[in-house]
């Protein structure tokens, strides 16, 4: 559509320039200049321009005398009048009108405006259209340049020769850029192949193709591609470059640090180097020691490669081939270089063989070797400092390398000297060292003969003595050796020498072993064939060391005979033997003496003894006496005598264990062998060993255990002792004591007045006699009026002549110290006319109306009594399907209880009853109150139980709670404080515990009950002192705080002012209700507290107070709430005694209907807006005080006396900071 205005536009500026030409032509000539008007032209007309990408441009246009309208066209297209060219975000027209300007702004130009622009200025009356014409070129650098298949600088792998073809591209440039190769940073020669193609509008790529031959000089050579384009900075080329790894086989292998022929000392540190040149990938050289390869470091620097291998020259090395490989992966084979060691060494030593000793005149053949030598070592021989001469030597080849030299020579011995040295010389004449070696030998020469000293033949020595025996011989070579020998053993003796003699002491501790011994010096050196000797042989006396006791038999019975016999060892002269029975000689048989151990004799004596079981312990004694010594020495034996197992006889059989703690019984039994195994039985039934067994009794030997002891454990046990000579039984008694428990008491007797009476209490304990019984009983004198005794267990009290005063529980008590007392009440029942209970609990009672109410009557009395019902003076009906229904139950022994069942209680069924109980004593009567629920009584009892420092537990007894479920709340305030907090026991609770007081504070407390119906008054206040550190708490009941005398007298002041505007307000209120219509009436006293009640509330404070906390709440201002305890609650008329008692009909509707004096047609109640249960209004003291609304008021009704302890209002709703309602009962916890 654009294009089509365009060239409609441009068509109608054609017809239009045509018709000014003719009438241009038309104009007369004498129209001067100054005389025509000025025709619109073009000052500055746009020209090319040729830009880059992604830069802004201007292309000018400005018109001298414009009258029409200009714009600007791209490729024909109109750009439009606007400044602002829709479509075109990028393109704007610099608009001065005034001067005439019109340029065309192109910012961030791409290659889309690329184009042929046009400035055109529309005709105008006498102004023809004009146009100029620019062309803009946009100019697009590449956008990259790579070498196809490679990163940029990576490394290009080619073999040696091949083939290799670099593809250069430049992408998307206009024009096409123009690639350049470089073979580093020179230009190459050679033409590549060079195409162009557009790949997109006005986008071009360029492609370079370049073959190559690669050769190994061409290794690590960069190769790069370069494009060049008008749009690219000159000193910022864009180019691609990679570098060749030409790959190609390495050159020979050769040495450095080692000459083929060269010659090496032995231990001469040498290195030498294998270097190859070239090679891509660089060489691996491998060197070879007589064909073994070897580990040696290689290093690659550039394109040279080398390898040094280090060694110390030695004699393994002369002759040894060295051969160093080159190669990689591009060598068909491995390029070798070889040389082969020379090493010059001398013999590391010479070794001489030979004779080391000889006699005068023997002739000696001693040789000498050389170790292997390059060259052979010349051998010489010397002895004691000259030369020898007449030596023999060869040289041979040795395996390791190197040569042996070898040379033998003769010697003769002569007289001249002990010792001969001959020396061995061998010398490597090319390095000039000298080996030496040297060989000795001795020349033998005898012994003088021995000389033993010391001791004579025939001398009697003492066992335990001290002997020296000296030996001794001179000359000799080599030096003799000495050696002592005992009865041809050898005995360690030291020797020395001492000028050219030698000498040995033995040193000798006589003892039994050297009777008859003969010690022998024996002395040799190599001159003889046989030693040279002296001997002694030597007389001891020795007494016997040992003696040792044999029985016969081994095992000892009682009843057998048993010899005793006592063996004395070796001693000389023979010892004499005797026998002791425990310190007293007895008389032994048959002494014999015999040969023994070094010389001596054995001495034997024999005993017998007759073996009971009382010899079993007894010792004996053998004792061997040397008489020429003086010395004994003795044995003793205890008779071991077997014997089965026995229980002393001194045991207790009788133990004694209490119930409930552990029991332990060991016994204590002997027989021989003491190994006793024990086994307990009880009742003939076995008792586990097993400790993991879990049981109570275990036995453990002969210990019985009982972990637990039960009274059901008494009885007799036996253990039975078994080892391998028999078997004995121990019976004991398991008596077992427990604490008392009473089975029994004598129960359901009534005993007439006057007669006798007796109270039995059946007792199970032990022990258990009369002390560990007493009666006892609150208030009552026992010790006048009764009489004890205690006979099988069974403890009875006695009374002569029973009166009414009797009557009750008698409590027997039984303590026999085994564990917690038993006691058990024993009711004594006397026959007496009935007594009512006539406590508030059992005469007065409330029910709301519809509901199934309950009048229980409670009497005392013996024999069961009846009861009767009346109303109104007349007995009630009692029909299953009437109005009334009774239920009568015994309570215990002496109480009887009837309860009267009320259906769906109406108005009429309130007032008075009348309970009748009669008996064959008499009768008593009582009368029962039963009215619509209200308000519950106050608590009747403020208690204190446990006291901490910061808290208290408060206890209380509930009052009559009007026939329906009560809750209680407590207040207190601290000592000195305005306000009351506020806490709510849990329902059903008659007690409390209050946490976070302050120590050592004082407080007032006081409780209150609260119902539906509205709440009692708060009792009186205790005040609670608590203690702080070792202070005591203390507690006192108080009617009120304690008030100055001032502020008392001012606000009984202020009391009767408002008691006399009452009584006024009252008088007003009477006169005006006078004037009202007869429908109006009063409410209910269901729904208005007596005025009688002094509780008293504040008026209530628009402006509301924070509370303390969650749980203690501040005294703030009190506004009635409507809000009711959980729904259906159960009454506390119905208990569960009676079954025909019907929970579905006592369950406590959640809103009933309360005001019975109701206008359904006016919604009016006494002249008032009816109200709901939720909405209902309450009258206390004559404030009326209705439901929380802001458009609720306060209006006097009566007489009102302000409070100096303000209650929370009757149902337990106060108002806080939140607007809620906070109702009493809380409904959950």
């Amino acid at each position: 559509m654009q294009f089509w205005i365009s060239l409609t536009f441009a068509v109608i500026l054609a017809s239009i320039g045509c018709s000014s030409g003719s009438s241009l032509a038309t104009v007369t000539a004498p129209t001067t200049a100054a005389s025509l008007p000025a025709v619109q032209r073009f000052r500055i007309t746009p020209h090319d321009l040729q830009i880059l990408e992604g830069t802004d441009t201007l292309l000018r246009c400005e018109v001298s005398a414009r009258a029409g309208k200009v714009q600007w066209t791209k490729d024909g297209f109109a750009l439009g009048f606007s400044a602002v060219i829709p479509g075109f975000p990028r393109y704007s027209v610099l608009v001065d009108a005034q001067h005439g300007i019109y340029n065309l702004q192109v910012k961030n130009a791409s290659l889309e405006d690329d184009a042929e622009y046009q400035c055109q200025v529309g005709p105008a009356a006498g102004n023809p259209a004009i146009r100029a014409n620019a062309k803009l070129s946009i100019v697009a650098a590449p956008s990259s340049i790579v070498i196809e298949g490679f990163a940029r600088n990576a490394k290009v792998e080619v073999v040696e020769r091949q083939n290799l073809t670099l593809h250069c591209i430049a992408e998307n440039a206009n024009p096409a850029a123009e690639i350049v190769w470089y073979q580093g940073e020179v230009p190459i020669t050679m033409v590549p192949i060079v195409s162009v193609n557009q790949t997109s509008p006005k986008r071009f790529t360029t492609s370079s193709t370049l073959h190559l031959q690669p050769r190994s000089d061409d290794d690590y050579k960069e190769y790069s591609c370069e494009a060049r384009h008008k749009a690219l900075p000159p000193d910022v080329p864009m180019r691609a470059q990679v570098q060749l790894s030409v790959l190609y086989p390495p050159g020979p292998p050769f040495f450095e640090g080692y000459s083929q022929g060269e010659s090496l000392h032995r231990g001469q540190e040498m290195q030498i180097a294998c270097r190859s040149r070239g090679g891509n990938p660089p060489a691996q050289l491998v060197w070879y020691r007589n064909g073994v390869a070897i580990n040696s470091p290689q290093r690659t620097s550039g394109r040279l490669s080398e390898s040094v291998y280090k060694f110390t020259a030695s004699a393994e090395d002369n002759g040894a081939n060295l051969v160093c490989e080159a190669k990689n992966l591009l060598a068909t084979s491995p390029l070798r270089a070889e040389l082969n060691l020379t090493v010059l060494y001398a013999p590391k030593d010479v070794y001489l063989s030979g004779a080391n000793r000889a006699k005068v005149g023997d002739s000696v053949e001693l040789g000498c070797v050389t170790a292997p030598s390059n060259p052979p070592a010349r051998i010489s021989w010397s002895m004691n400092g000259r030369p020898l001469v007449n030596g023999t030597y060869k040289t041979t080849s040795s395996s390791d390398g190197g040569w042996v030299s070898s040379s033998n020579i003769s010697l003769s011995i002569d007289s001249q000297s002990r010792t001969f040295t001959a020396v061995c010389h061998a010398l490597n004449t090319e390095l000039t060292q000298n080996v030496v070696g040297s060989h000795t030998v001795n020349v033998l020469y005898a012994p003088s003969p021995l000389l033993l000293t010391g001791y004579n033949d025939g001398d009697i020595l003492i066992a335990g003595s001290i002997l020296k025996l000296q030996c001794s011989s001179a000359g000799g070579n080599p030096p003799p050796t000495l050696q002592w020998y005992k009865n041809d053993k050898r005995v360690n003796g030291p020797a020395k020498v001492v000028d050219s003699k030698i000498v040995s002491e033995l040193s000798l501790l006589v003892n039994a072993s050297d009777n008859n011994a003969i010690y022998k010096c024996e002395v040799q050196n190599a001159a003889i064939d046989i030693p040279l000797f002296a001997t002694k042989t030597l007389g001891v006396h020795f007494p016997p060391e040992t003696v040792k006791i044999s029985v016969a038999p081994e095992n000892l019975v009682p009843g057998i005979r048993a010899k005793l016999i006592c063996d004395s060892s070796s001693s000389n002269p023979p010892a004499k033997i005797s026998w002791w029975k425990d310190g007293i000689p007895v008389e032994g048989l048959n002494l014999a003496n015999k040969p023994g151990l070094w010389g001596g004799s054995v001495s034997t004596l024999e005993m017998y003894v007759n073996i009971t079981k009382d010899l079993d312990g007894i010792i004996y004694t053998c004792q061997s006496h040397s008489e020429v010594l003086q010395r004994s020495v003795h044995e003793t034996i205890s008779l071991d005598i077997l014997y089965p197992p026995k229980f002393e006889g001194s045991q207790t059989t009788t133990f004694v264990g209490v119930e409930g703690a552990p029991f332990h019984v060991e016994l204590v039994g002997s027989g021989n062998p003491m190994s006793i195994s024990y086994t307990w039985t009880k009742d003939g039934l076995p008792i586990t060993t097993n400790k993991l067994s879990g049981q109570r009794l275990i036995s453990d030997g002969p210990r019985l255990n009982i972990s637990r002891l039960s009274r059901n454990d008494a009885g007799v046990y036996i253990c039975e002792a078994l080892n391998s000579q028999g078997t004995s039984l121990q019976e004991i008694q398991v008596a077992v004591e427990y604490a008392p428990t009473i089975s029994s008491v004598s129960e359901g007797q009534s005993y007439m007045a006057g007669q006798p009476a007796v109270l039995a209490c059946h007792i199970q304990a032990r022990p258990l006699d009369a002390s560990h019984v007493r009666w006892t009983r609150d208030g009552y004198d026992l010790s006048s009026r009764t009489t004890s005794s205690f006979e099988n267990g069974t403890a009875l009290l006695q009374i002569a002549s029973v009166e009414r005063s009797d009557i009750g529980n008698i409590t027997c008590i039984v303590d026999n110290k085994r564990g917690p007392p038993a006691a058990e009440n024993v009711l004594l029942v006397v026959q007496t006319a009935p007594e009512i209970d006539h406590t508030p609990a059992f005469t007065r009672y409330a029910a709301r109306l519809g509901v199934r109410a309950q009048l229980i009557c409670r009497a005392l009395a013996s024999p069961q009594p009846s009861f009767i019902w009346r109303r109104h003076g007349k007995d009630l009906k009692m029909q299953r399907r009437n109005k009334f229904k009774t239920l009568d139950r015994q309570v215990d022994a002496l109480n009887y209880e009837s309860a009267l069942l009320i259906e769906n209680t109406s108005a009429d069924d309130y007032g008075q009853y009348e309970c009748v109980v009669r008996n064959a004593l008499g009768q008593a009567s009582t009368t029962l109150e039963f009215s619509k629920p209200s308000r519950p009584d106050t608590p009747l009892q403020l208690r204190v139980g446990n006291v901490s420092d910061t808290g208290v537990e408060l206890m209380w007894s509930p009052g009559f709670d009007e026939g329906m479920q009560t809750y209680y709340r407590l207040r207190l305030k601290q000592h000195g404080e305005d306000k009351y907090k506020y806490v709510d026991a849990k329902p059903g609770n008659l007690n409390i515990t209050l946490d976070g007081l302050k120590p050592g504070a004082t407080y007032y407390i006081s409780v209150m009950a609260a119902n539906e119906a509205g709440g009692s008054k708060f009792m009186p206040d205790i005040k609670l002192s608590l203690s702080k550190g070792s202070q005591p708490h203390s507690a006192e009941y108080t009617e009120k705080d304690e008030l100055p005398n001032v502020m008392i007298i001012g606000i009984t002041s202020a009391a009767m002012v408002l008691l006399v505007l009452n009584a006024a307000l009252v008088a007003w209120f009477v006169i005006r209700r006078q004037n009202k219509s007869q429908g109006e009436a009063e409410p209910s006293n269901d729904d208005v507290y007596s005025k009688d009640d002094n509780q008293s509330v504040y008026k209530a404070d628009v402006q509301k107070k924070a509370a303390a906390s969650t749980y203690l709440v501040e005294n703030v201002d009190i506004i009635q709430s409507t809000a009711y305890p959980p729904k259906y609650q159960e009454s506390s008329m119905c208990t569960p005694h009676y079954p025909m008692c019907n929970l579905d009909f006592t369950r406590t509707l959640p809103n009933p209907k309360r005001h019975s004096q109701r206008n359904s047609a006016t919604g009016m109640i006494d002249g008032m807006p009816m109200r709901s249960k939720d909405d209902h209004m309450l009258i206390s003291n004559g404030l009326y005080i209705p439901s929380p609304s802001p458009a609720s008021s306060l209006v006097i009704k009566g007489s009102y006396i302000s409070s100096l302890s303000p209650a929370p209002p009757a149902d337990g709703s106060y108002f806080n900071m939140s607007d809620k309602y906070m109702s009493y009962p809380p409904v959950t916890y």
